[in-house]
């Protein structure tokens, strides 16, 4: 007797099959994903257990490469050649300054994609047969936060290391704030006022002490990392008076 083939409308959709889990999370923290799939995957962030352990451990991956890439010089007249080939109207031209900075961020994108592209092609190291003494604690990892701006592209990676009582902060490279104002670094427990960890930088990792009255919050449920913009003098000031431009949710 010869299978059952379902006719053609009981097959399912045609297309190419969806990422699977390991795929969708290393694409949610590069920021590849559409709105719509980027919304789904949050949510699956907020209700999987093991999606998020993905998800974060993606991010721990991504973050060592983020903080080696360092800035390309290209000619000037890239950026108009790009344009032209794109077919986009030129505009006015800008300062050579800012066309330099955003074409940084480009390279930037385009070598932590091509550290991904590496990741994923190269064979699995073999665990060391002695890495951990024995009867030692295993090393605690150190949980990595995304900070997204208001559109979800992230705008700096935060690494935190709970025993010592830092933050690692490496920045997705973007231009100074026009008005002068510099982002500051807040960290706000869940149902408590922000408490400021200083200023932070746009274009070079740097390591933030947490004061020692605030490192609890570093391992609390439902604390949050934010980033406001604010007049330089007087960091760090008292609360927040600026707009915030980065936030999120500290791993635990």
């Amino acid at each position: 007797m010869s299978a059952h083939v379902p006719p053609p409308d009981e097959r399912g959709p045609a297309g190419p099959e969806p990422p699977d889990d390991e795929a969708l999370a290393g694409e949610l923290v590069l920021g590849v994903l559409s709105a719509a799939e980027r919304h789904a995957a949050l949510e699956r962030m907020r209700t999987e257990v093991g999606f998020a352990a993905r998800v974060a451990a993606w991010e721990r991956r991504f973050a060592p490469w983020l903080a080696e890439v360092a800035p390309v010089p290209v000619p000037e007249e890239l950026w108009d050649r790009i344009c032209q080939g794109l077919g986009w109207r030129s505009a006015s031209p800008a300062p050579s300054l800012w066309r330099s900075l955003a074409l940084w961020r480009t390279v930037a994108a385009l070598a932590l994609v091509a550290a991904i592209a590496l990741y994923l092609t190269r064979p699995p190291a073999s665990p060391p047969t002695a890495a951990v003494p024995p009867g030692a604690a295993e090393p605690a990892a150190k949980p990595v936060t995304t900070l997204a701006h208001a559109d979800g592209s992230p705008g700096w990676l935060a690494t935190v290391d709970r025993t010592r009582g830092t933050v690692l902060m490496v920045p997705v490279p973007a231009p100074a704030d026009a008005q002068g104002r510099v982002p500051e670094l807040w960290i706000i427990p869940a149902g408590q006022a922000p408490r400021s960890l200083g200023a932070v930088s746009v274009d070079k990792a740097h390591t933030v002490e947490v004061p020692a009255d605030a490192r609890a919050a570093l391992a609390a449920r439902g604390s949050v990392l934010a980033i406001t913009l604010e007049p330089a003098a007087g960091i760090p000031h008292a609360a927040p008076s600026g707009p915030v431009i980065a936030r999120g949710a500290i791993t635990t």
